[in-house]
């Protein structure tokens, strides 16, 4: 289902059934905008707690960057000595008591995917819950001094000191028509409010989006970590032959073809977004190596066969961002603890 909706909203030919969605997308669009109204009025509450935030997110579904956008943000901020508490939902955790404090021990079971990857790459303090408010006030007690929240732009209840919305470039908006006959969780006027537009750039410039003022991010693949061994190796070392790929991620494509531009041969496996992986999805009886996303690494299943383990692994995904736009962010930063 994911994959033919995927179809619906960002390929011409197949646009035509999200016609017969669009009642529904009226109605999402009302009660959406109902709610965006309830917080401008105060008819609802937003909660400003003690140390700035920083929202990092999206107005569509499925991913654009927005988590190595954060990582990158995170590590920015604590090279200038600044301690940070990273906040996010925990999608899919299973966790009965929240918020949850986690670190690179964790089960992602517990706290879902991203919680996990985050403490890993990060050093952050990093806390899950579906109540951001509470999740940031436990970040605090922690000792952060400023929150990142991951893909909070719709949340609300929490008020934020800066919005950064990140943008797939190549899939821009797709139809442009909310949920869900579109990708959209707000309409496109949202990024008007925004303090930093960010374009993902996955490939070469792609004329799907334009946006006035945005910065470019290029997503970089770095080595590649065996899941068993801890084994290291460049990604140029698998050219030659074929290599399975596994992605439980919102752009299952983004990956392979990153692969593929990377030439490798690649036979791909995509898998629903934070799904959780089994012994029988990294099983593949042509014994060829089965690389996957840091994200889907947090996911393996422990107690899976360590030889089978050891022909796994994990890609680093980094961004790379020019120097003028690097320093666009900067000001903003100076300006956000320069007010607190």
């Amino acid at each position: 289902m994911d994959a033919f909706l995927q179809r619906v909203w960002y390929e011409r030919h197949a646009q035509w059934f999200s016609l017969l969605l669009l009642p529904l997308s009226w109605l999402f669009g009302a009660v959406a905008g109902v709610r965006r109204a309830a917080y401008r009025r105060g008819w609802s509450q937003s909660f400003r707690v003690s140390r700035p935030v920083i929202v990092v997110g999206n107005i569509t579904v499925g991913g654009t960057g927005k988590t190595p956008m954060t990582i990158w943000l995170a590590e920015r901020l604590r090279s200038r000595g600044v301690r940070v508490g990273i906040v996010l939902r925990g999608y899919g955790g299973t966790s009965t008591q929240w918020p949850r404090d986690v670190t690179d021990e964790t089960s992602a079971d517990e706290v879902g995917d991203e919680a996990v990857l985050l403490a890993r790459r990060t050093g952050a303090l990093v806390v899950a819950g579906p109540d951001r408010v509470a999740a940031a006030k436990r970040a605090i007690e922690r000792g952060a001094q400023v929150i990142v929240c991951d893909d909070g732009l719709q949340h609300y209840r929490l008020a934020r000191d800066l919005e950064i919305a990140v943008i797939d470039e190549r899939r821009g908006l797709g139809n442009r028509r909310l949920l869900p006959a579109g990708p959209l969780r707000e309409p496109p006027s949202r990024l008007d409010g925004v303090a930093l537009k960010v374009l993902t750039r996955r490939a070469q410039p792609s004329s799907s989006i334009t946006l006035p003022n945005a910065i470019v991010t290029t997503p970089v693949l770095g080595e590649a970590v065996s899941l068993g061994t801890g084994e290291r190796r460049a990604l140029q070392s698998f050219t030659g032959s074929r290599v399975h790929a596994i992605a439980g991620i919102g752009n299952p494509q983004a990956f392979f073809d990153a692969l593929a531009g990377r030439g490798l041969t690649v036979d791909a496996h995509p898998l629903p977004d934070h799904a959780r992986l089994t012994e029988a999805d990294i099983a593949f009886p042509d014994g060829a190596p089965v690389l996957m996303t840091e994200k889907d690494a947090v996911k393996c299943p422990p107690g899976a066969d360590a030889s089978r383990l050891a022909n796994c692994w994990a890609v680093r995904l980094d961004v790379a961002i020019g120097e003028a736009d690097a320093q666009a962010i900067d000001r903003l930063l100076d300006r956000l603890l320069a007010t607190h």
